[in-house]
């Protein structure tokens, strides 16, 4: 019996083609370089089989495309720019992988809190300007010890964040619709609070939400406007949790004194009305800013064992199994 065909959209370890190779025909992505949906379509109307990653998206244009597609295996947690609704409607199914992105991405939204708090960026590039001929009394930051931090998000994200960054001598405060148990957040140290209260208290904002219709702009004028005057904003949720124009704007006016963001809202494909590009304003401003190109996952060992988590829901797909960590539609 022939094998079945999986397109994989874009590169990803020697280890995970050759898994691939013992139950199906990969179609594989051969260097690095970020795929358009045209480019990899072409490979994809006579697959049964996709791999698809966070640039990637599903909806029923493209399903249109691929007649013989039978599942979707997403290297990746959060899911907002793919239709499960209309792939449920056509029968194809669809798979996440729900635990692997977390502890490298609170890893990195350490790093960005620290990074803007503390002034990386400029630091770098001064003393990479040529100018820099020892200390001076400049780019004085934001000491972590004895700060606020606010955490909005209490997902197995926000509590990895706040279990690797309380060893700084914070206070945390957190929010979300949705909260842990109460014994679970007083371990960590946290103190639920609502919204305002968290956006009012915090020194820092540290943004842990996924991007659904609730989510979207959650963090807007009004909200940051709430914000304590210097206060920080960290994003490394979904871009479009944070609107980037009101960020820039009070930057602007020196009400937000900096932002460090993994994810822009022009990454969220889904959204008719989204951006093309990162807001120039923000990328024009280099002593308040500090942005990371999606490097919430990125390190080599995890994104190897995401790549092959996902090959593992092809191949319990293809063997008759029901896949582990299957996304049921929303509806019906």
């Amino acid at each position: 019996m022939a094998k079945p065909a999986v397109t994989v959209t874009h590169w990803v370890h020697p280890e995970v083609e050759e898994y691939l190779e013992t139950f199906c025909e990969p179609r594989l992505a051969r260097d690095r370089r970020m795929r358009t949906p045209s480019e990899w379509l072409a490979a994809c109307e006579d697959v049964e089989g996709l791999m698809v990653f966070m640039p990637d998206f599903v909806d029923d244009k493209i399903l249109d495309r691929c007649p013989r597609l039978r599942i979707v295996a997403g290297a990746l947690k959060g899911y907002d720019n793919f239709d499960v609704d209309a792939m449920a409607r056509r029968g194809v199914q669809f798979t996440i992988v729900p635990d692997l992105l977390t502890i490298p991405t609170a890893e990195l939204a350490v790093g960005l809190t620290i990074g803007i708090a503390r002034k990386f960026g400029p630091g770098d590039r001064d003393v990479r300007s040529g100018s820099f001929r020892g200390w001076r009394p400049t780019l004085y930051g934001t000491g972590l010890a004895g700060s606020t931090i606010g955490l909005l998000g209490l997902g197995k994200l926000g509590m990895a964040y706040a279990e690797r960054i309380r060893g700084f001598g914070v206070t945390l405060l957190g929010h979300d619709r949705h909260p842990p148990a109460e014994s679970e957040g007083r371990c960590l140290g946290l103190q639920l609070a609502p919204l305002d209260e968290v956006l009012s208290r915090s020194d820092i904002v540290v943004v842990l939400l996924p991007l659904t219709e609730e989510t979207r702009y959650r963090i807007d004028a009004d909200e940051i406007a709430a914000m304590k005057p210097g206060s920080l904003l960290v994003n490394v949720g979904r871009g479009s949790v944070v609107r980037e124009e009101a960020v820039a704007r009070s930057l602007e006016q020196d009400h937000l004194g900096g932002y460090a963001a993994d994810v822009f809202e022009f990454e969220d494909w889904a959204l008719e009305d989204r951006p093309l590009q990162v807001l120039p304003e923000l990328l024009q401003n280099h002593e308040q800013t500090l942005f990371t190109p999606h490097l919430g996952s990125a390190v080599d060992g995890v994104r190897r064992e995401i790549a092959l988590e996902a090959a593992s829901q092809l191949e319990q797909f293809f063997s008759g199994k029901t896949p582990d960590h299957l996304v049921r539609p929303a509806k019906g």
